[in-house]
């Protein structure tokens, strides 16, 4: 591709503020559906009474794995993001090779959720008289989210930043009526005590918490977008942390306030469906109009979940397009919306190809489609996170800047970490997913190490045919 087709073919510049990324990457969090899907989960298979300081654990972990990821973000500026900086920092194979693993994560991120809502929706639109089937909901998310990836950036920014605010309002409603009322028999800072973390399950409370971190590390794709990114990504990194954090570990112990600290086990248990759980809590102690707009919103917040993963995958297609490791066709941005539309369109045919695969088969859309793929794309983006540790300690042996701790010491602790619970997630698949036993058990987590030869394969093929494009893989533009 020329200079003047690259320069023809760039994300909009100074598009986004440090504002507008991080409610991009918390929206991809996803606050309501955190706290109405995982916290059960996390209180049932996790530590129980515990989550709280489970969440102090988790925040902590991700800022270490941060310190890295900002450090080599004032010297990396690509809307490839883990891609760009494995290229920059291990060379262009392991680029290559996260570059194919982000794609085949993120899609099974955003795919799975659209089963999740799908479910969710027919649901709540069958309680007000409107009755379709689960895939129909998920079909017009699809359009919708499309609809929005072809556009310019801002637009999705502005939607989610509308949503996520309604998230967090509805779910302050409830965490501040529990405090005011006390709880069901008063508040206690026990929870945090080493006792209660260390009780049940603290791996499997781990992965749950984690999980509602990931797509924090998503505010390097919208560098090439941002204003003064060297400033920008770094505060939208650090504040999209914090805020996820206190956020999950303030309403993860008012809940369990709410449910009280004797009687939430028993409650849980009790409950065929653990999303059921919060709602239920929240009846206690708000009005009704608070949970139902909470059973609209636990809707809404999916939604932007899936719309943040969509652009992450455009733009992480666009940039393989752009730099040679898929099709030059794929690397042009809109003449228009200047958006990664053609990125946008493969997504969105992808989506729709694995529902109607799903919904033929007669599968269930939370149980089957959102366990097993989400699943998939959360061994994958935990992968990808080592790997980018790794690529920030060889980079800054290269390239002065940065001090030990920064460089080295944080980078070489979250790389350890994600290390293990990598294998432990891929090792665990099928107990995490219901299909211990079965073939898909090894066939789904087996799709990554797939996908990271596959781009092995694909940069060897661009440093054959051109190995001037395949050493600048990851540069600055």
């Amino acid at each position: 591709m020329t200079d003047t087709a690259l320069q023809a073919n760039r994300l909009r510049k100074n598009a986004l503020g440090a504002g507008a990324i991080t409610f991009m990457v918390v929206s991809a969090a996803a606050p309501l559906t955190g706290v109405v899907g995982a916290l059960p989960l996390a209180y049932l298979l996790g530590n129980g009474a515990g989550v709280p300081a489970t969440f102090i654990l988790c925040t902590l972990l991700m800022l270490i794995f941060a310190v890295g990821y900002v450090a080599m973000s004032r010297h990396v500026t690509n809307a490839g993001a883990f891609y760009a900086y494995c290229a920059r920092g291990l060379g262009g194979n392991f680029g290559g090779a996260v570059s194919i693993v982000a794609m085949v994560s993120y899609n099974a991120m955003q795919i799975g959720l659209l089963g999740l809502l799908g479910g969710a929706a027919a649901g709540q639109f069958a309680s007000v008289g409107i009755n379709l089937p689960w895939w129909a909901w998920s079909g017009i998310a699809i359009a919708i989210v499309g609809f929005l990836g072809y556009r310019q950036v801002e637009v999705s920014a502005r939607i989610l930043m509308a949503l996520v605010l309604l998230e967090y309002i509805i779910v302050f409603i409830v965490d501040f009526a529990i405090l005011s009322k006390g709880g069901a028999a008063g508040l206690s800072f026990n929870l945090f005590e080493g006792a209660a973390f260390q009780s049940g399950s603290l791996t499997a409370a781990v992965l749950f918490c984690l999980g509602c971190f990931i797509g924090i590390e998503a505010t390097t794709i919208y560098s090439e977008e941002a204003r003064d990114p060297q400033k920008t990504i770094p505060r939208a990194t650090y504040l999209s942390v914090m805020v996820i954090g206190m956020f999950f570990l303030f309403t993860a112990w008012l809940i369990l306030a709410g449910a009280g600290f004797d009687k939430f086990a028993a409650t849980l248990k009790g409950m065929q469906d653990p999303t059921a759980f919060v709602p239920t809590i929240a009846g206690n102690f708000a009005p009704a109009w608070v949970v139902n707009l909470m059973g609209w919103l636990f809707i809404t917040s999916i939604f932007a979940a899936v719309s943040a993963f969509h652009s992450y995958i455009a733009r992480y297609t666009y940039v393989a397009g752009r730099e040679g490791l898929l099709s030059d066709s794929l690397g042009v941005t809109h003449p228009v919306f200047q958006s990664p539309y053609k990125g946008s369109i493969i997504q969105t045919i992808c989506a729709i190809i694995v529902v109607a695969i799903f919904a033929l088969l007669g599968l269930d859309p939370i149980l089957n489609l959102f366990t097993w793929i989400s699943q998939l794309g959360t061994l994958g983006v935990i992968g990808m996170m080592g790997m980018t540790s790794l690529a920030v300690i060889a980079y800054f042996r290269k390239h002065s800047g940065g001090n030990a701790f920064s460089t080295f010491l944080a980078p070489l602790v979250a790389a350890l970490a994600m290390a293990a619970l990598f294998v432990y997630i891929f090792l665990n698949f099928g107990d995490l997913t219901g299909t211990a036993g079965g073939v898909l058990a090894w066939v789904l987590p087996a799709l990554i190490p797939v996908a990271f030869i596959v781009g092995m394969i694909l940069a060897n093929n661009l440093k054959s045919r051109d190995a001037k494009r395949f050493a600048a893989l990851g540069t600055n533009l």
